[in-house]
């Protein structure tokens, strides 16, 4: 590991001169071992009124029936389906960066890898509790698991897509889960054995006896890379199978083969959105820019840029498929989508998933934190509007004229969406204060070759081309956590 030495011309995925592994250790796990803050405060609190008024939607749900939203004889589905989607898509970006980039060893997965993987599961959590709250009768949300026949010889409906969602959510959260709590096992040890007390008992229970001997870290990373192979085919599979929600239907502007790559797509673009939603605030917060770097910043919106332009042209795509087809019903469905009583959503999710990402092209706007938060924000607000303009405006309008309604929601409508949120954040914030946010173990293996301290090192020795140099010195100029004086001196 330290024998080798990345090019000079590589933007560094640590920075700062005076780094050690011991200061990583220092650095990571301030936010555990320390009181929270003020700001952490704030945000918890506000989380949590969130998450307060999600009991009480939910509980009044549970209480008068699904009646309660506002749902009508046409418009079976809507902000329950359409927060369902939008939660599972924002859970795809953690097992792209852990399982994806690991298989492909992209090392500057390690700083945000942690993080965007605990997002996966709480967002996998709330998109669960909308699948239990729409079945009409929760306490019977056990009958959709495959039961022994002790039960009676009660099979579930595979027809239905209440099903395939608790198949797709199960496995996807046993899978990410794992992987997330496997690659935490180093770090929990490094918390037992700086921590006293009760505290020290706690973490000891859950690092499972982990003693970091090489034979240990070998089979770590043999169960790493195992975990990875499966939960590549996970970011594919899973949000295909909620596309099939739509897509195996016969509903104009719904069955359509394109959903599934699109969905995909389309997951990924939201779930990298919220992975710079939350990170920029933590790095600010929690004084991590020294580890998630300008580098990380910008190769996600690299990655935003992608896969926006692949949710760009499956609109198009969609449009086109309509008028080709010839079908009046499917060519007047895209028509009212654009045109129809519910044009504003439909022009919000073309403005922000088609339009506002294209910004990302222009270096200034992607290396901005201030621009690039605003537009990850902006990106998870155009995909809810997505799925809710997929859902809702290919409901409300039918075959019969008169049978025609407009959906609007009602306060538990809204109230649980928007307390979902809060749960998220509420989980979010507690995984900050009680675990290490970035991987240390993983981190500190850039130190020695990934490091802007290792760079600095091959400058100070004199045996590189000046050119190159020159080149690496203004490429850091984007960085936020350089102190460009630095390279003045030498």
């Amino acid at each position: 590991m330290s024998g080798h030495k990345e090019s000079i011309l590589r933007e560094p995925l640590i920075t700062g001169n005076d780094i050690t592994y011991a200061k990583i250790t220092d650095d990571i796990l301030m936010p555990v071992e320390n009181k929270p803050n003020k700001a952490w405060w704030i945000g918890f609190i506000l989380a949590l009124c969130g998450a307060t008024l999600w009991l009480v939607s939910v509980g009044y749900t549970f209480w008068f029936g699904i009646g309660a939203w506002g749902l009508n004889k046409t418009v079976g589905w809507a902000w329950d389906i359409t927060g369902f989607v939008w939660w599972v898509g924002i859970g795809h970006a953690g097992t792209l960066i852990s399982a994806v980039l690991l298989l492909f060893r992209q090392n500057w997965r390690n700083s945000i890898n942690r993080s965007a993987e605990a997002m996966t599961i709480f967002a996998v959590i709330c998109a669960a509790t909308y699948v239990v709250s729409h079945m009409g009768r929760p306490w019977l949300a056990y009958w959709v698991l495959p039961l022994p026949n002790q039960f009676g010889s009660l099979w579930v409906n595979f027809n239905s897509p209440l099903v395939w969602d608790m198949f797709a959510i199960s496995t996807y959260f046993s899978v990410s889960l794992l992987f997330w709590y496997t690659g935490l096992l180093p770090d929990i040890a490094t918390i037992r054995d700086r921590a006293t007390g009760l505290r020290r008992k706690i973490y000891s229970i859950f690092s499972f006896g982990w003693s970091g001997n090489v034979k240990t870290w070998q089979r770590f990373e043999a169960v790493s890379l195992i975990l990875a192979g499966i939960s590549t085919p996970l970011v594919l599979s899973v949000h295909t199978i909620v596309s099939m929600d739509f897509a195996t239907s016969v509903i104009p502007g719904w069955h359509t083969t394109i959903f599934p790559p699109y969905f995909v797509a389309g997951a990924i673009f939201s779930g990298f959105a919220m992975v710079l939603t939350l990170l920029l605030v933590a790095r600010k917060v929690l004084g991590l820019e020294n580890y998630i770097t300008m580098f990380h910043i910008e190769s996600m919106n690299k990655i935003i840029i992608l896969t926006g332009s692949i949710v760009g042209v499956a609109y198009i795509t969609e449009f086109f498929i309509a008028w080709y087809s010839g079908s009046e019903y499917e060519q007047y469905a895209f028509i009212n989508r654009s045109t129809g009583p519910y044009w504003w959503a439909y022009w919000m999710m073309m403005t922000c998933n088609v339009i506002s990402p294209q910004l990302l092209w222009f270096k200034k706007i992607r290396t901005n934190i201030p621009a690039t938060w605003i537009l990850s924000i902006v990106v998870n607000i155009g995909m809810w509007f997505e799925r809710f303009v997929i859902i809702v405006t290919s409901l409300h309008r039918d075959y019969i004229p008169s049978s025609w309604a407009m959906f609007y929601p009602t306060w538990v409508d809204v109230g649980v969406f928007v307390g979902s949120i809060g749960v998220f954040f509420t989980l979010f914030l507690l995984f900050l204060r009680v675990l290490p946010s970035i991987a240390i173990a993983e981190v500190k293996l850039l130190l020695k070759s990934a490091s802007e301290q290792s760079k600095m090192e091959q400058i100070k020795e004199g045996h590189l081309d000046k050119e190159q140099v020159a080149e690496y010195v203004e490429s850091l100029e984007k960085f936020d956590s350089v102190k460009q004086e630095e390279y003045a001196k030498i």
